[in-house]
């Protein structure tokens, strides 16, 4: 009998000693529960590097507890890769890249998970969590002041074929309403503003009715300042990248610079966050082939891409474009062209069969 208990305390210490842990009671069926989590439930403001645990109620198997049952999915249930690690009833998930700024995650424990006496969760173990609003790359936005106002903005005329379709206010000045031609424009009782059946949005002239002319100027005049403030920034990220051919290449965020023109004969990506900038300086026109898709990436936005052209713009057939286009000279926008942006230009905009709309604010 004592060779029996000698054994038996022998076992009992060699279990202590390889796993670290206490044996589980004889019949154990007590199921485990996570008694804790961080980030809490429904935390905001959560760094992006964070690291996601769980805390149990008692000692768990660490073979079950792994990248298959603890689990971090972001938007549409995209699983986010990330190593899992266990120690002093503790499971740490990870994630082998910072997370995405201002993105709701869920983590998640499934019944996979057991203890030692091999008894399972319940029940899966899920919460959520925000994170904190991802730091802008770039450089800092231009401003447009009021210029921003508008969708399209010219100095001395807009013109547009039929098909045309713009989401947008309009503006000319110090060119008449005269020179904002091919709208069939119809004044509005005050004349201070026209209409047309082509725009959704106003339509707005240096000769209308007060107070329209001097908000005209100052719309023109804050143009002019955020186009200086743009051809201003200096040290660039990028100088003459592609030699002034941007064809198939995938732009970050950041101010570039070409000393010549600029063009694009295929399509382009821009892969940034919500927040990041893209200010491109061109000393010369900027050129965008027929059927040229322009792609954003990443959650990027049209309202922070700001095109600074000394020259000429031309948009191609069918192609599709996004921005804030700042141009010296004039625009032109060909058949069937798409823009998502604005249109800003210190001599004339032309445009033919085009759906323009502005960016979202």
């Amino acid at each position: 009998m004592k060779k029996f208990l000698f054994a038996g305390a022998i076992t009992l210490l060699l279990v202590v000693y390889l796993t670290g842990c206490a044996p589980p009671p004889v019949g154990d069926v007590v199921l485990p529960t996570v008694s804790s989590n961080s980030p809490l439930a429904s935390a905001t403001e959560v760094a992006l590097a964070a690291n996601v645990t769980a805390t149990f109620s008692e000692a768990m198997d660490s073979a079950t507890l792994s990248a298959s049952t603890f689990t971090l999915a972001g938007p549409g249930a995209t699983t986010v890769a990330g190593v899992v690690t266990y120690t002093g009833n503790v499971a740490t998930f990870n994630p082998t890249a910072n997370l995405a700024g201002s993105t709701l995650y869920t983590a998640t424990i499934t019944t996979g998970a057991e203890d030692l006496a091999g008894n399972a969760l319940a029940s899966n173990h899920s919460w959520t969590f925000t994170t904190v609003e991802a730091p802008a790359l770039g450089p800092d936005a231009v401003l447009l002041g009021s210029a921003e106002n508008y969708v399209i903005l010219a100095k001395s005329a807009i013109s547009a074929t039929v098909g045309t379709a713009i989401v947008g206010d309009l503006g000319v000045s110090p060119a008449a309403q005269s020179f904002v031609t091919g709208f069939s424009l119809v004044n509005d009782a005050t004349n201070v503003f026209a209409t047309s059946s082509y725009v959704t949005g106003s339509i707005y002239a240096s000769d209308n009715a007060p107070p329209t002319p001097t908000i005209m100027t100052t719309a023109i005049s804050d143009m002019e300042t955020a186009y200086t403030d743009a051809a201003g920034r200096v040290t660039p990220d990028f100088t003459n990248l592609g030699a002034g051919d941007i064809t198939g290449l995938t732009l970050v965020p950041g101010l570039y610079t070409w000393g010549t023109s600029l063009i694009a004969t295929a399509g382009f990506t821009l892969s940034g966050g919500a927040n990041d900038v893209w200010i491109f300086q061109i000393a010369q026109d900027l050129t965008i082939g027929n059927a040229v898709i322009m792609t954003l990436n990443g959650g990027a936005q049209a309202k922070n891409i700001f095109w600074q052209i000394a020259g000429q713009t031309s948009l191609g057939t069918t192609s599709d474009f996004k921005g804030i286009v700042l141009c010296m000279t004039q625009i032109i926008v060909q058949t069937g062209a798409t823009v998502n942006g604005r249109l800003l230009a210190q001599t004339a905009v032309t445009l033919d069969a085009n759906n323009v709309m502005e960016p979202s604010l």
